[in-house]
C-alpha cells in the first residue's frame, strides 16, 4: 500500500495502523486505517500524545504479525530525547491490545504525561470506499460511558447494536472530553532516573449480531503467541521443496497468511466453520469464487479448507429468486456481508449472487476434493445442493437456452460478474465494452469441468448412470460448440467472450489460460494458446498480464487490462502442465516465486504489467489487497504444478 498503512490479521478482525502505531480515522485512500471487525469500523481513532505533542518514529512499525515501534519526542541535535516510547500492539479475534512502555532519558525524578484519544465511528467499510457515495442513516444514536479503567462506545440504529470497550492497566488518572466525540484516556506518570513505566491497553469490539465476548489476550506478545501456533500447524506437513528454497519460502509464507485469513461460517446444519476470506483491507469477508479457488489450490496440501468452504457455499446457496441480490435456484453466493448497510439493505452485499462462476467452481472444488480424498462422504451430504448448482447452470445460467453461462450487468451491484469484474474488464481489443448479455469465455471451461466432475460423482457415489450420462453429453456438447463459436481464426486464439450476438469481444487475455485448467481445448488448439500466453506482449518476465500488451486497451496499472494476477497465473501454470506444456510452466512459476522474492516472499492480489526487462523489480498494483487468500495460495498451485523445478 502507498499511504504506509501496517496490516494486522487475525481471522475477521483486522487493523490498519501508521508508521508510529496511530489510528486517524481517515476516509477515502486505498485503505482506511482502524480497527475492523464484521465489515465495521471499531476504533477510528487511536492518537498517543507525550506532554501533549505527537512523537515522531525513530523506528516505524515494520511489516509482521506484531506491530513495533519506538518513539520519541520531537527534538534536534542539541536536545536529546527526555523520553523514549516502545510502543508493541497485535489483534485476536474481536480484540485490539497495545503494550506501551515509558523510558526517561534523564538523570534525575521527572514526570511525563501520556494521552491515548480514541474514539469509535462504527462506520461501514462501504463507507469509506473512494467512490463518492453517501448512505442515510436515521435514528443514529451514539452513547460514550466512562469506565474506571477506559471508556465504552456504543452504536445503535433500530436493532443494530454494536459496542467498543477501551480499558488500561493502570487505570487512567482521567477521561477527558475533547469536543469531537472522542475521548481522550490521560496518565501523569512518575518515573525514577533512567525509570520506565508501562501501560497496557486493550480494546474489545462487540459487533452486532456477535454470539460470544471477545477473549482479548493480555498482551500483544500473548496475541503474537496465538497467531504464532496457528500458522506452525498450519503449515505442518506440507512437502516444502528443497531444491527450490524460493518456492519453499513463498509457500510457507502463503500459508502463514491463510492461516490468519480464516474468518467463522455457518454451515448446512448450524455448525461452525472456518473458511478463507477473500483478503484485506477490504474483504475479509466470504467471497465465493475466492473460498473455491483458494482451496483448489490448497487442495493437495490442505483439504480441510475444501471442507469447510463447501458446506459454507452450500448453507448460502440460493433457493428462490431474488432481483436486487441477482439470486437465483441453486446458485451460489458471491459476496456475504455482516455491516450496517448490509442489514439494512443499502447495499445488496448481505448475500449477493452476481458471480456467473462460483457455482461452476463449486461443482469442480466438490469433485476435486472428493477425487483428493477418497471420502464420498461430503458430496453424499452436500448431493442436493450440486444437482441445483447443476440445474442453475442449465437453466437460469443459460447453458441450455444459449448454449453458454451467461450474465448481464447488475446495474445496483457488478457490471461484469466473472473473475475481472471491474467495469471495463470485458472488452474489445480496442477498448470498447459490449451491451447486453456477456459469455465470458473462463467462464465455460468452468462449465465444462463442473459437468464432467459432476457426472463423476453421480456415476460413482450417487449411482445415478442416467444423470451422469445427461451431463457427459451436455460437457461434450459445449466442448464442441466453444471451439467453433469462441475461436479466433485470424488470431489463433479464443475470444476473451461473445456478447449478446454471438459477437467476438476480442480482447486478447490471460482468460484463455483458464480454459487450459479445465481442459475445455482440444490438445492442438491448447498448445497453440499455452505458447502464445508466453510470447513477450502476454508474459511480463514476473507473469502472465490479464491483456496483452500492444492492444489499445492495454493499461499497465489497470486492474484487470494489462496487470498481472498471481491466481491467474497459478491457474494458468497447472493449465500449461495439463497439456504437456511443462516448460512454460516452469517459465511462468519461476516468474511468480522472483516476484514474491522481490516482496517478502508473499504474493500480492494484483502487481503492475510493466515489463521485467524494463523494470528490475516487479511494480506495485497501487490498491492491490496485500493479504489475498489466493494470492497466499498461488504458490501451492505452482508446487502441484511443476514440482521442485
Amino acid at each position: 500500500m502507498t499511504d504506509r498503512h501496517h496490516l494486522l490479521v487475525h481471522g475477521g478482525t483486522f487493523a490498519a495502523v501508521g508508521d508510529g502505531g496511530d489510528i486517524s480515522g481517515v476516509r477515502g485512500g486505498s485503505s482506511p486505517d482502524g480497527l475492523f471487525v464484521r465489515d465495521a469500523r471499531h476504533l477510528s481513532r487511536w492518537q498517543l500524545t507525550v506532554d501533549g505533542a505527537v512523537p515522531e518514529a525513530l523506528t516505524p512499525v515494520a511489516a509482521g504479525d506484531t506491530a513495533r515501534c519506538v518513539l520519541v519526542p520531537r527534538g534536534g541535535r542539541n536536545e536529546p530525547p527526555a523520553y523514549t516510547l516502545f510502543r508493541e500492539q497485535a489483534v485476536a479475534e474481536g480484540s485490539f491490545v497495545e503494550a506501551l512502555r515509558v523510558t526517561s532519558n534523564r538523570p534525575t525524578a521527572t514526570t511525563v504525561r501520556i494521552a491515548v484519544t480514541a474514539d469509535a465511528d462504527f462506520t461501514d467499510q462501504f463507507e469509506l470506499r473512494s467512490d463518492h457515495r453517501t448512505y442515510a442513516k436515521t435514528g443514529v444514536v451514539r452513547q460514550r460511558q466512562v469506565l474506571d479503567d477506559g471508556v465504552e462506545f456504543s452504536y445503535r440504529r433500530g436493532e443494530w447494536w454494536s459496542r467498543t470497550t477501551v480499558t488500561s492497566e493502570p487505570a487512567p488518572d482521567g477521561v477527558e472530553e475533547t469536543g469531537t466525540g472522542a475521548r481522550r484516556l490521560v496518565w501523569t506518570l512518575d518515573l525514577e532516573p533512567h525509570g520506565s513505566a508501562e501501560l497496557a491497553l486493550r480494546v474489545a469490539a462487540r459487533p452486532h449480531g456477535a454470539t460470544q465476548e471477545p477473549r482479548v489476550p493480555v498482551s500483544p506478545a500473548a496475541a503474537g503467541e496465538q497467531l504464532l501456533a496457528l500458522e506452525d500447524e498450519f503449515a505442518q506437513g506440507v512437502p516444502f521443496p528443497t531444491g527450490w528454497p524460493e518456492l519453499a519460502a513463498a509457500c510457507a509464507r502463503g500459508l502463514s497468511d491463510l492461516a490468519v485469513l480464516q474468518v467463522p461460517a455457518t454451515g448446512p446444519d448450524g455448525e461452525e466453520l472456518r473458511v478463507p476470506a477473500a483478503g484485506v483491507p477490504w474483504f475479509l469477508t466470504l467471497l465465493g469464487r475466492d473460498a473455491l479457488l483458494t482451496s483448489l489450490f490448497a487442495l493437495p496440501y490442505r483439504p480441510g479448507l475444501a471442507a469447510a468452504t463447501l458446506p459454507a457455499l452450500a448453507a448460502t446457496q440460493a433457493v428462490e429468486a431474488g432481483a436486487g441480490a441477482v439470486a437465483q435456484p441453486g446458485k451460489i453466493v458471491h459476496e456475504v456481508r455482516h455491516g450496517e448497510l448490509a442489514h439494512f439493505g443499502q447495499v445488496p452485499y448481505g448475500r449477493y449472487y452476481g458471480s456467473v462462476d462460483a457455482t461452476p467452481l463449486f461443482l469442480v472444488l466438490l469433485g476435486a476434493y472428493t477425487e483428493q480424498t477418497g471420502d464420498p462422504a461430503l458430496a453424499r451430504r452436500l448431493e442436493p445442493n450440486a444437482r441445483a448448482a447443476v440445474g442453475w447452470m442449465l437453466d437460469h445460467g443459460g447453458l441450455t437456452s444459449r448454449g453458454y453461462l451467461v450474465y448481464r450487468a447488475d446495474g445496483g451491484g457488478l457490471a461484469n460478474q466473472n473473475w475481472k469484474d471491474s467495469p471495463g474488464a470485458i472488452c474489445s481489443a480496442d477498448g470498447s465494452r459490449p451491451t447486453g448479455p456477456v459469455m465470458a469465455a473462463g467462464a465455460q471451461g468452468y462449465a465444462y469441468d463442473a459437468l464432467r466432475r459432476t457426472a463423476q460423482l453421480a456415476r460413482t457415489v450417487w449411482d445415478d448412470e442416467v444423470y451422469a450420462a445427461l451431463l457427459e453429453q451436455a460437457a461434450a456438447d459445449l466442448r464442441d460448440r466453444f471451439q467453433r463459436d469462441f475461436w479466433m481464426s485470424e488470431h489463433a486464439f479464443p475470444a476473451l467472450a461473445l456478447d449478446g450476438d454471438g459477437r467476438h469481444v476480442d480482447a486478447l487475455a490471460s482468460d484463455a489460460g483458464h480454459l487450459l485448467w479445465s481442459g475445455l481445448l482440444d490438445k492442438e488448439y491448447g498448445e497453440l494458446v499455452g505458447r502464445r500466453l508466453l510470447e513477450p506482449d502476454f508474459f511480463s518476465g514476473w507473469g502472465v498480464r490479464t491483456l496483452a500488451a500492444g492492444q489499445p486497451a492495454y493499461h499497465p496499472l489497470s486492474y484487470h487490462r494489462g496487470s498481472v494476477w498471481p491466481h491467474d497465473n497459478a491457474l494458468i501454470t497447472l493449465g500449461l502442465a495439463r497439456y504437456g506444456l511443462h516448460d512454460e510452466a516452469r517459465t511462468v512459476a519461476h516468474g511468480l516465486v522472483d516476484a514474491a522474492t522481490a516482496a517478502g516472499h508473499r504474493l500480492p492480489e494484483v502487481i503492475a504489467g510493466y515489463g521485467r526487462d524494463t523494470h528490475a523489480q516487479p511494480v506495485p498494483y497501487p490498491h492491490a489487497c496485500v493479504r489475498e487468500s489466493r494470492s497466499a495460495a498461488a504458490p501451492l498451485a505452482l508446487l502441484a504444478a511443476v514440482g521442485g523445478a
